[in-house]
């Protein structure tokens, strides 16, 4: 009886375990709410299109969470690349885009999210992917969702719509790099290695249209805040070594920090 009950148990656990992102069904009429951003993904040759359910941008541009029934869909294309494999661009120097490749949908509803552990839960956020075809693709990751959002309660665990707040500078933003300055353009750290004596600052500035952020590896704890675009974080290093570092929104950016 009672390795009948632990099966039952486990099977039970696994149902649970699934059953978030089956709560999220494909949102058919994505495409009739708001286009609020649009990313050229250069680290890997993507465009991408960020759809919201109205009510959401409305609160964003107050500075207000997500209302309950927000529904935030981002649409994933190959860019369309030349002979060499460059990404095509269009007039205006952005990515053209090629063939579907996904969509990945966020949603939020009064309720959801108990299921999880708290170093998981993303308040009440649910996460779905569906494929070309907007049927679910069931080898999707839907933990790595969860554990890349986590780290940005303070913004309702969505990073794309703080822009809509004002929070961010417009135009074009000058790559300015230094002996302690790093930018970030076309989603790569110039330079990706940078020496400096200790006890100095080392201050990013993201001149990308994508939010990213610089988290250090092996660190807990630190990390900067999310930057929009126009927008700069700083860190002091105190001890000398070798610092190796990510984009905690991008994880295949990487960057070095040599401590002298």
């Amino acid at each position: 009886m009672k390795r009948i009950g632990l099966t039952a148990a486990l099977a039970l656990a696994a149902a649970t375990a699934h059953a978030g992102g089956d709560k999220v069904a494909f949102p058919a009429n994505y495409d009739k709410g708001v286009l609020y951003a649009t990313v050229d993904r250069h680290d890997i040759k993507q465009f991408r299109e960020l759809w919201s359910t109205p009510a959401a941008v409305e609160a964003a541009k107050a500075g207000k969470p997500a209302p309950s029934g927000t529904v935030l869909t981002l649409v994933q294309y190959k860019a369309k690349v030349d002979g060499k494999g460059a990404p095509v661009k269009d007039a205006k120097g952005r990515f053209q885009k090629g063939d579907l490749v996904a969509y990945t949908v966020m949603e939020k509803r009064a309720g959801w999210g108990t299921e999880y552990a708290a170093d998981l839960r993303n308040g009440e956020w649910e996460y779905q992917v569906f494929g070309p075809n907007k049927a679910v693709n069931d080898k999707a990751n839907l933990k790595s969702c969860f554990q890349c959002h986590k780290p940005h309660a303070g913004q309702d665990y969505v990073i794309s719509l703080a822009s809509l707040g004002g929070k961010a500078a417009g135009g074009a933003v000058a790559a300015q790099a230094g002996p302690d300055r790093v930018a970030i353009a076309s989603f790569l750290f110039g330079p990706e290695k940078l020496s400096v004596r200790n006890n100095q600052y080392v201050t990013w500035t993201n001149t990308d249209d994508s939010p990213h952020q610089v988290t250090i590896a092996g660190e807990a704890g630190t990390r900067t805040a999310v930057m929009l675009k126009g927008q700069s974080q700083t860190l002091k290093f105190t001890a000398p070594g070798t610092y190796d570092y990510i984009c905690g929104l991008h994880p295949g950016m990487k960057g070095k920090v040599e401590v002298q």
